[in-house]
């Protein structure tokens, strides 16, 4: 049991270890891999965007669009821009929307009238 119990993985650890040259403190690390970390990222943007503007997280829209590739921010109909007002997040409140919705939507698919004949014309009962 001892020796199983010595490959059981301490918690938070990286599994990846590496040795020799390839550990992280060799000094001849450097000159054998390529390590991107001292380069600079280049972006488009560079030097744009204030500290306050590169903290700033996703708006939820952009995330949607990123994720799901569904843009809330344009109107389905006329492909103009749309404003979110609003962001419903209390189930009890989705529900009762909800099911005005779906009354709504009964109310007006719901009751057909009854099919008839079609109507008896005045002249067609006198003969």
């Amino acid at each position: 049991m001892a020796k199983l119990a010595e490959l059981v993985p301490k918690p938070r650890v990286n599994l990846t270890r590496f040795f020799g040259v390839f550990a992280p403190n060799s000094q001849y690390r450097m000159t054998i891999t390529q390590e991107k970390k001292a380069q600079p990222r280049t972006t488009s943007d560079k030097g744009n965007k204030t500290v306050i503007e590169k903290r700033h997280s996703m708006t939820r829209a952009k995330r949607l669009k990123r994720v799901f590739n569904i843009d809330i921010e344009t109107c389905e109909s006329c492909q103009g821009q749309a404003k979110v007002i609003a962001c419903i997040e209390d189930p009890k409140v989705i529900k009762k929307i909800l099911g005005h919705l779906k009354s709504k939507e009964e109310k007006a698919s719901g009751k057909r009238p009854q099919v008839r004949a079609p109507p008896v014309s005045v002249f067609a009962l006198v003969n």
